[in-house]
């Protein structure tokens, strides 16, 4: 499958001829309520989105419970500085017990529901609930052995690409292709939280849709939607956005997190910038056709006698439009009125003799 191939899920068409896949990221803004979850998918629904997205892990799966070098946050103008990455991965995660009602609600909302998997036991517990996609997280876009095992389940896969270099992503690509994947989407991505407009890069979107021949999109963690909006000129077709329902009530993720009137906008914003993208056209379009009458054309603009001769005090270019076109005026100048013209009359072809 190739970028000219639509993507299907749930029955949603993703790609170039489809307004672009609008996916809210919940990660951890549950704030570990299950209440809190089933209200961010209402929210989310209800904004418009196409899908909702699940992170599926374990503190103990993510890393080990210690304080060693590197197992901190130790960038103070981190969001998490200080903490361990135990306990925010413990903090930030979805509960697998709370999955299948989750993905019940869903369903019963009728908006698409999937999930990060980050080992192998999340793809297999993921595999039960019979889960509609995947996507890698730009952390482990270079751990190949999950891409490989979660490509082997034939599921339509999502690989977001923060930090990664060209080689690394051609690996990831080789990879998933390799395992079985048949339908791909890379997401451009600038691992930073919040990130800037100027480290998105989005340039890079029609350029990695080139070099791996497959549909691409925008994992975007700017606030607002001016870079998502942007994205979506450029060729992005999915849209993925961390959501939570009031960064007042705060949370992992909540900081760089969208409310649900500003999703709702967002989906509203990249549909009208796909439709305005349209196709390659000149000409007036069907809408355009009554427009045309406030053109300019030529015009008598005072009263001409038969044999008169027309000049720039007795012919002008002006608005409407139903006389020659502006162009003519130069040939007319000079030439001869074959009958008395009123003045507002539009110039023609049969008023004219004597053509230079």
């Amino acid at each position: 499958m190739t970028m000219r191939d639509d993507i299907i899920i749930n029955g949603r068409a993703i790609g170039t001829s489809h307004k672009p896949y609008i996916v809210a990221e919940l990660s951890g803004n549950h704030n570990q309520s299950i209440e809190r979850a089933i209200q961010l998918i209402d929210a989310a629904a209800d904004s418009g989105a196409d899908a909702v997205k699940l992170q599926t892990y374990t503190a103990d799966t993510m890393t080990l419970n210690c304080r060693m070098p590197g197992f901190f946050v130790d960038n103070p103008e981190s969001l998490w500085a200080g903490r361990t990455l135990y306990d925010l991965y413990e903090e930030a995660h979805t509960p697998w017990e709370w999955h299948e009602q989750l993905f019940a609600h869903a369903k019963k909302r009728n908006i698409a529901m999937f999930s990060s998997p980050f080992d192998k036991t999340a793809v297999d517990f993921l595999e039960s609930l019979n889960v509609p996609a995947y996507k890698v997280a730009s952390f482990e876009c270079t751990d190949l052995a999950l891409i490989r095992y979660v490509a082997s389940t034939g599921k339509p896969l999502i690989i977001s690409t923060g930090m990664a270099k060209a080689s690394e992503i051609e690996e990831a690509v080789a990879t998933a292709r390799l395992a079985g994947c048949k339908e791909l989407i890379l997401l451009k991505c600038t691992s930073t939280y919040p990130a800037t407009a100027a480290n998105t890069n989005i340039s890079t979107i029609p350029h990695l849709r080139d070099l791996f021949n497959c549909h691409v999109g925008l994992s975007d963690h700017t606030m607002g939607n001016g870079v998502s909006v942007a994205s979506v000129a450029l060729g992005a077709v999915l849209i993925e956005k961390h959501f939570t329902l009031d960064r007042t009530d705060g949370g992992v993720d909540s900081t760089f997190s969208m409310e649900p009137a500003e999703l709702s906008a967002l989906c509203k914003d990249t549909e009208s910038a796909f439709a305005a993208m349209g196709c390659i056209h000149y000409g007036p379009v069907k809408a355009e056709q009554d427009s045309i009458q406030f053109r300019r054309s030529v015009y008598a603009v005072r009263d001409i006698r038969k044999g008169e001769r027309f000049t720039e005090e007795n012919i002008r270019t002006i608005r409407p439009g139903f006389g020659l076109p502006p162009k003519e005026i130069d040939r007319l100048i000079g030439c001869i009125a074959t009958q008395d013209i009123a003045a507002a009359t539009p110039m023609s072809w049969d008023l004219v003799t004597g053509m230079r």
